[in-house]
């Protein structure tokens, strides 16, 4: 088990370097990830190269047994490349330059810049690609995190090469976008601009093209510092830190390029579902790369800087969260940073080793946490363990959000709401996309699926008659990959799979339908606010209660399908609101409306039913989780006070037989419980461990 942090030691002058490595031997760190934001101190000018430096602190770590995860350092540019090549500067939809002053201050698509960069891995990987501590290279950091869109003349040129390359010639484009609407008819690819500044709404197609191209832009970057690594011999892994569900960058398409998918996580301790939100983070990471473990790159200690009020985390969460990641595959553990800043934006982010120094109650959970990493066995790899796939595509995202739409849609919100259904019941998800959905599932949930590319509506339609169980619903398998209409209607593909024929939308009025960014932060207050709007929900029934609906209550007909749920309210009142239908081996559902967290677990509840599928653990108390990697099954009480949990297993860090578990408020338990083919994790009670 990996355990470390960012180490940026050119904060510190050189007689602080010894003491970290003693303190970081303390507390258990074996890696530390070296030299993020050091560019201007290698390179303090144009001409200039200082690596003595560097040499000295990682021979230092050498010494003391940490091997380094090595940065190419191309995250911040120094401000003589500024100054030198203003050319390299991002702009913002007004053409604007983002000036530098922060970080990310670079247009990704700039010539300039990407051979500046170039040029620093190459001296780098020269340097270092031999060194005994360097077991690992980290490209970048955080690609896209604050510049989400560059609209630079850099940009505006590689755009229109990027469009030439997918498109070859401009009436293939004119098709694609359908610019006969409004007049957009191009004549050449040197007519087309970034979606800059205009009036009104920019094409939705080409809005979907532009932040396709801007996700290849930031993965251009990276591919061109790994080729410069590997051309220059480096055999160690190289990667660099995904955020999660991050919109600009479709982290599925760029997972084959790294050997290690490495992520960072910041779960907001004022966030009611942090522990929901943290887990399908970590379940989407896992999932990029199946059966290849993972590593936590990055989280905090205890309190960011970033939000407008940041409290500290709860005693023991610290270890909770971590072994949340370890549970769905993590095989590393790191924070930002190993010693807290004295000066700059992040000086209150919390750290390793924070400024108040060793005798506090942040040094104390973070020595505890590496010395009982240390003693963890080897643990297996994250296999296909879960029943359950929940799809979420990038393509989908961006164009399902689009303007002008029958309502507005917050798909992370709405995928994290139908996940926390399967959470809750600690059942265990898989996030894919619809091209990877396949029979090694039982049940595949695709929440407005909008945007269904022919190969996943494929891939879906092979699931159910292969004996799987789909669950989709409104707003789904309207547009194809240019994001317009099919000929034929709405549920072109899945209306055979689904046994229904589609007719109208019928959205709903009342409050706007999207949380405008703040994500699943506030996602209870903004479902009250909405469905106290007049007119902003409907009623259904479904097992003989009433279920309230939201956003749309589309008007569908059943041309194969059984009624399950009826609406009682609103303009569909006595249509179908769910649906279920046969197709070959299995059976499809559909709900013609948003559920409410209530209506959704109801839904939910009749599915998991009808599927099969089983928690990891029956009977869980509620705030403990369970999941499973391999025979590894982690459970975890995120609640305020003890429980126990029956379970029959070995306790991972003993040895000891287990039949029932005492979990402490925060407790976590690692135990070896062997999988068996749709049976969850249970026993009689029996004995009591130790309570962790």
């Amino acid at each position: 088990m990996l355990y470390g942090a960012d180490y940026n030691p050119d904060q510190w002058p050189e007689e602080v370097w010894d003491e970290d490595v003693r303190l970081m031997q303390e507390a258990g760190v074996n890696i530390v990830s070296l030299g993020i934001f050091a560019w201007s101190r290698i390179q303090p000018a144009e001409d200039v190269w200082d690596f003595e430096w560097l040499d000295t602190v990682i021979d230092k770590l050498h010494a003391g047994g940490i091997q380094v995860n090595l940065a190419t350092a191309t995250a911040s540019p120094p401000p003589w490349v500024s100054a030198t090549y203003p050319e390299t500067l991002p702009a913002d939809e007004s053409g604007a330059s983002y000036w530098p002053g922060s970080r990310q201050h670079f247009a990704p698509s700039s010539p300039t810049y990407r051979g500046l960069a170039g040029e620093l891995v190459r001296r780098l990987a020269e340097r270092y690609v031999d060194h005994p501590a360097v077991v690992m290279w980290h490209v970048g950091n955080e690609f896209g995190c604050h510049l989400w869109m560059d609209f630079s003349d850099a940009a505006r040129d590689a755009y229109r090469a990027w469009l030439a390359k997918r498109y070859s010639t401009i009436e293939a484009l004119n098709e694609a976008w359908g610019t006969s609407f409004w007049s957009q008819r191009y004549g050449s690819f040197d007519e087309v601009f970034p979606p800059r500044l205009a009036p009104y709404s920019h094409n939705p197609s080409s809005m979907l093209d532009w932040r396709r191209f801007t996700s290849d832009m930031l993965l251009e970057c990276y591919l061109m510092e790994r080729e410069i690594l590997l051309a220059a011999g480096a055999t160690q892994p190289i990667t660099t830190n995904f955020m999660g569900p991050f919109k600009p960058a479709d982290y599925r398409k760029w997972a084959p390029h790294m050997d290690v998918i490495a992520d960072d996580c910041y779960p907001d301790p004022a966030n009611p579902h942090r522990v929901r939100d943290a887990a399908f983070q970590r379940d989407l990471i896992r999932s990029l790369k199946p059966g290849v473990p993972w590593l936590l790159w990055e989280q905090a200690t205890d309190a960011v800087n970033w939000r407008p009020a940041n409290p500290g985390k709860r005693r023991g969460a610290l270890v909770a969260e971590s072994a949340q990641s370890i549970a769905r595959g993590a095989d590393g553990i790191m924070f930002f940073q190993w010693r807290q800043s004295r000066a700059g934006s992040e000086k209150f982010h919390s750290a390793m080793l924070p400024h108040a120094g060793t005798g506090t109650r942040t040094w104390d959970a973070v020595t505890a946490l590496g010395a009982r990493l240390a003693a963890l066995p080897e643990l297996p790899a994250p296999v296909r363990d879960a029943q359950v796939a929940l799809v979420f595509d990038w393509e989908n995202w961006w164009a399902v959000e689009e303007r002008d739409h029958p309502t507005e849609i917050d798909y992370l919100a709405l995928t994290l709401e139908w996940y926390g259904a399967f959470h809750s019941r600690g059942i265990q998800v898989d996030i894919v996309g619809p091209e990877e959905v396949d029979r090694s599932y039982d049940l595949v949930v695709a929440p407005a699926l909008y945007l269904l590319r022919d190969e996943g509506a494929a891939a879906i339609t092979r699931f159910v008659e292969d004996g799987g169980t789909l669950l989709t619903g409104p707003f789904s398998d309207i547009v194809d990959a240019h994001d317009q209409f099919r000929d034929g209607g709405f549920l072109t593909q899945l209306g055979p799979v689904l046994g229904l024929r589609f007719e109208d939308f019928g959205a709903l009025a009342g409050a706007a339908a999207s949380a405008n960014g703040v994500g699943a932060l506030n996602v209870e207050a903004l479902h009250a606010a909405r469905s106290a709007a007049a007119g902003g929900a409907v009623s259904f029934t479904l097992g003989g209660s009433s279920q309230t609906g939201r956003l749309v209550a589309e008007a569908v007909h059943a041309t194969g399908a059984s009624v399950v749920g009826t609406f009682a309210s609103g303009p569909q009142a006595g249509s179908p609101a769910l649906t279920r239908h046969r197709l070959g081996a299995g059976e499809a559902w559909y709900v013609a409306t948003q559920p409410d967290p209530d209506g959704i677990d109801a839904v939910v509840a009749a599915v998991v039913e009808a599927s099969g599928v089983r928690p990891v653990v029956d009977g869980l108390p509620a705030d403990v989780e369970a999941a499973r990697r391999g025979d590894l099954v982690t459970l975890i009480n995120h609640g305020e006070t003890a429980v126990t949990v029956d379970v029959a297993g070995t306790d991972a860090e003993t040895g000891a037989a287990v039949h029932r578990v005492v979990l402490d408020a925060q407790g976590v338990a690692f135990l070896l419980v062997p999988a068996s083919p749709g049976a969850p994790a249970s026993a009689p009670a029996a004995e009591l461990s130790a309570a962790r």
